[in-house]
């Protein structure tokens, strides 16, 4: 059967969860215009996972009216029940560089204990390129949760304040390598002499695929 508006709009109506999923799949193949009409249907759907397949589907299509995009995210963000439809409307935000949600998001990043939540915060943080994040992303840095670390690294290299590189520096002797790996990319992205000392002895490291990248940052650099 052909996707049309008018069949993806009976199944977003639809009694049955499978449906309104299905509907927020077939999304995709319809006109970009109409489909950011009609999935602003499932971002107040009753289930979870209709509402977070929603918000994720906003980073793309949400540029068709930035504004109503933005409302509809922040809303989510502040009042979904549910961690994992807030996750998705902070990586959406994130991903649409909508910069006057940062208040939003550095609130619920301080009320919120979930994980889950203050990490696609913290991801977001490196997107919107919003200097006023730095303080969130140094409190970042302190979590107990490795995975909130680690992308506190990552955007504070995408923010790209060279007074990071003193927070950054610890991070060189972190056992897992993988969180090394993404210190060398913060690094190459800061640049200057201190963040240059720092990837020629992180070229030394133990990890090969953190020496390789470490030789290539310098490199390029």
């Amino acid at each position: 059967m052909d996707i049309t508006p008018e069949s993806v709009r009976q199944l977003l109506s639809s009694s049955d969860l499978g449906d309104r999923l299905r509907a927020v799949n077939q999304l995709r193949q319809l006109p970009p215009s109409i489909a950011f009409e009609l999935i602003q249907v499932a971002c107040g759907d009753r289930d979870t996972r209709v509402r977070y397949a929603a918000m994720s589907q906003l980073s793309s299509l949400g540029r068709e009216n930035l504004a109503a995009s933005e409302q509809i995210l922040r809303d989510r963000l502040l009042n979904d029940p549910e961690p994992d439809v807030q996750a998705a409307a902070a990586d959406s935000l994130g991903g649409l560089q909508l910069a006057n949600a940062f208040e939003d998001l550095q609130q619920v990043y301080q009320a919120t204990p979930e994980w889950l939540v203050k990490m696609s915060i913290v991801a977001a943080m490196g997107e919107l390129g919003e200097p006023r994040a730095f303080s969130l992303l140094e409190d970042a840095l302190k979590s107990d949760n490795e995975l909130i670390q680690t992308m506190a690294i990552s955007a504070l290299g995408e923010l790209g304040q060279p007074e990071a590189i003193p927070l950054l520096l610890p991070f060189a002797n972190h056992e897992d390598w993988q969180v090394r790996f993404k210190l060398v990319q913060a690094l190459s992205q800061l640049g200057g002499s201190e963040a240059q000392q720092a990837l020629a002895r992180l070229t030394q490291d133990e990890a090969s695929q953190v020496a390789s990248v470490a030789k290539m940052a310098i490199a390029e650099g």
